[in-house]
């Protein structure tokens, strides 16, 4: 049970790193200034649903252990 988890959240970390991958790169040259143009915003919408589904898929699974250990 316990090997079964840890793919999991394996699995998990893996497939939502590609938030990190798909972020818009910088154009900060070191300058600091305030005056620049803001870049444009970045999308998340699209991976909400899978960060909302893994976030009640491991909510889930500890309760669940909890109930039995108790029981």
């Amino acid at each position: 049970m316990k090997s079964n988890l840890i793919k999991i959240y394996i699995f998990s970390i893996l497939f939502m790193s590609d938030f990190a991958m798909f972020a818009q790169p910088g154009t900060d040259d070191g300058g600091g200034g305030l005056e620049d143009e803001d870049p444009p915003v970045a999308p998340i919408n699209s991976k909400l649903f899978w960060l909302v589904l893994f976030g009640i898929i491991l909510a889930f699974n500890f309760f669940r252990k909890r109930k039995n250990k108790t029981a």
